[in-house]
């Protein structure tokens, strides 16, 4: 019995990182399909089925323009079968000899439909997972706002009573160790040179009165974000703790924590962490993960998957315009896409290692950790994903996306579509790479990367 219970919690982690998992991936493939489906629709296609999972049927209905909308007992994908196709990779569906029936040539067919709407609708699931990506990140920098000028405290979180900490909720932050402190765009350079102690001297204006108090560090050795299925997040940590000591050695700013861990490199470090006024030790081992480094090319450093924003304080905010957080969502989605071509290509390249690359067991842990963060934390996980999903699906690999729009590239250039034979064969290798591909990423998670 004692055996039993001490699984509860592990059972209680694997159910909450499994639900986790299924709502990020429905939401990103509910929406992946519905572009697919509603641009098919518009452009003269007709959807027999839109499919949220695979396998058994557990719940359907049929809307007034025919489609069966339903969902099914694995929720691990989903798929829109148009008219005339025989399977969910838009096949044709072929006779008893093998030849394409007629009915495929209907115009509310896939096949038969314009190559305009063809493309229109292939192309369309991936850019509604940009869509989705962007509408997030817009939304959280709507719903967060941006700090305003001056700076100005809005809540200070718990430190170690060896840290003192006077500012409080209102105060107006002008100097920090008597370097202006012009945030955001001054901040790194106000912070740069200031000294490793415990609290430094902050310079604010409290009800229209000048002071200097004392404060934690700008940059204090605090956990702000961690990242998933680092060591950080497999030994337990939470943001809010922060790190008393590093292998026996003080650390009060969080620049002091990179230094220990280059020199330490794969070496495991003994660190002693502060938690709402306990102090308990843990021992964790940095890992390798790909930096982007200034002329673009990555590099594998080692890293704790300890996060830290800036300020340890949380600012004060005002509303960001409709404008310019459009502005902001569309960086952020590009920025994703670009980050994503780059780490590929690093690996391919051999700048850093094929860990970087997950599979499903390593998503399913990094929705599980980020959802424990915080729905905010989870909402942005999937717009980030999304974007992933989406790039993913453009690639010119046949049964995805982008290889059917290669294969639209082909007909307007020959004028004419490749022969069933040919995209039989094709569809083939490209679920050989699609499934080698998978096998790895697989491998990475459970054998190669834990």
């Amino acid at each position: 019995m004692d055996f039993l219970t001490s699984l509860i919690p592990s059972f209680g982690n694997l159910a909450f990182t499994l639900v986790s998992f299924v709502i990020a991936l429905s939401v990103i493939v509910a929406i992946h399909e519905y572009g697919h489906y509603i641009v098919g629709r518009w452009s003269g296609i007709h959807a027999d089925v839109f499919s949220i999972g695979f396998g058994k049927v557990i719940w359907a209905r049929t809307d007034k323009h025919g489609t069966v909308w339903q969902i099914a007992a694995l929720p691990f994908g989903g798929y829109v079968k148009f008219k005339g196709d025989s399977n969910a990779a838009s096949m044709p569906t072929p006779d008893e000899g093998g030849a394409v029936e007629q009915p495929v040539y209907a115009r509310d067919t896939m096949l038969g439909a314009p190559l305009w709407a063809r493309s229109a609708t292939v192309a369309a699931g991936p850019i509604f997972n940009f869509i989705l990506s962007f509408f997030v990140f817009a939304g959280v920098l709507l719903f967060q706002g941006q700090p305003i000028t001056p700076l100005t405290v809005s809540d200070v979180p718990g430190f170690p009573e060896t840290i003192e900490q006077q500012l409080l909720p209102g105060d107006r932050v002008l100097r920090v160790e008597g370097t202006a402190l012009n945030y955001p765009d001054g901040f790194r350079a106000a912070v740069a040179d200031v000294a490793s102690k415990p609290s430094v001297e902050y310079e604010i204006d409290r009800d229209g009165d000048r002071l200097t108090v004392l404060g934690p560090q700008p940059q204090p050795a605090l956990v702000q974000s961690i990242t998933p299925r680092s060591a950080a997040d497999d030994a337990g940590l939470k943001i809010g703790d922060v790190i008393v000591s590093m292998n026996g050695t003080p650390v009060y700013q969080f620049g002091d924590m990179i230094d220990v861990v280059n020199a330490t490199r794969d070496t495991p470090i003994t660190l002693e962490v502060w938690r709402d006024g306990e102090v308990f030790t843990d021992t964790l081992t940095p890992r390798l993960v790909a930096i982007p480094q200034e002329d673009g090319s990555m590099l594998d450093e080692p890293k704790l998957g300890i996060g830290n924003g800036g300020l340890f304080f949380e600012p004060a905010t005002t509303d960001v315009s409709v404008g310019e957080a459009m502005r902001l969502a569309i960086q952020q989605v590009w920025f994703i896409i670009k980050q994503s071509i780059n780490g590929l290509k690093q690996m391919i390249i051999g700048n850093i290692n094929t860990c970087n690359l997950s599979g499903p067991v390593g998503i399913a842990e990094t929705s599980g950790s980020m959802a424990s963060q915080g729905a905010l934390s989870f909402i942005s996980f999937i717009a980030v994903l999304s974007t992933a999903v989406g790039l993913l699906n453009l690639f010119p690999i046949p049964i995805l996306d982008g290889g059917h729009l290669v294969f639209h590239a082909y007909e307007t250039v020959t004028g004419k579509m490749p022969s069933d034979g040919a995209l039989r064969v094709f569809m083939a290798m490209g679920l050989a790479i699609i499934g080698t591909m998978m096998l790895f990423a697989i491998g990475n998670d459970l054998l190669f990367c834990p």
